[in-house]
């Protein structure tokens, strides 16, 4: 089972999970880590993995923060054993990735981050234990039947207003509407997958977590 880094940068490997092996990816700051960002990856079923550019992203943002990065693959995802569960067991996969780091580690959580799917996984987390900061990027507000929850938490919510995966204008009304209020920002003309905005999306995330 994978090891917390001690004379590396990064590390790579499995840890328990409650469906079988979860897949992790370890990443370290320069200096010593201020505590861990856990990114969760977009749609299993739609080719979603930890090595999706903006996940990527989200955790360069992390370690340029001073916070270690852990990328991880959902349930049935690469080497993650297990099958997709339309988003409830991969909730629990979230919170056995936070767990595992924070006793590898003796860290901090220091917030999560998440991407279309994954922003969903991440903040149905964040309902459950506590989290400083929550980053969503391409929220699709859609997944939630009922209301969208609004976790005592730091919220950075992005959106491309040229998304055509989600429909980015209820997402957008729904999260502006929360209270208290989440900082959401919106990357003009930039699609679901962000592409030519990946920077400016590094900064943006990096400015969150570093406040």
């Amino acid at each position: 089972m994978l090891e917390w880094p001690v004379d590396a940068r990064s590390a790579t490997g499995l840890i328990d999970g409650p469906a079988g092996a979860i897949e992790v990816d370890v990443d370290l700051p320069d200096d010593s880590p201020r505590g861990v960002i856990v990114v969760c990856h977009p749609h299993p079923q739609q080719g979603g993995t930890k090595d999706n550019k903006v996940v990527f992203m989200l955790g360069r943002a992390a370690t340029q923060s001073g916070f270690a990065s852990v990328r991880f693959n959902f349930r049935g995802v690469g080497r993650s054993e297990g099958g997709y569960d339309a988003g409830v067991g991969e909730v629990d996969d979230v919170h056995a990735v936070c767990d595992w780091a924070a006793d590898a580690s003796a860290l901090e959580l220091g917030g999560l981050a998440g991407f279309s799917f994954g922003s969903a996984a991440a903040l149905r987390a964040a309902e459950r234990r506590t989290v400083p900061r929550l980053v969503t990027v391409g929220f699709p507000a859609a997944y939630f039947e009922a209301s969208v929850p609004r976790p005592d938490t730091d919220w950075l919510a992005i959106f491309g207003d040229a998304d055509d995966v989600i429909d980015v204008r209820a997402s957008i009304e729904t999260v502006s509407e929360l209270r208290p209020p989440v900082d959401v920002q919106i990357l003009e003309g930039a699609g679901h997958f962000l592409h030519g905005r990946l920077t400016d999306l590094r900064k943006r995330v990096a400015a969150f977590l570093q406040g």
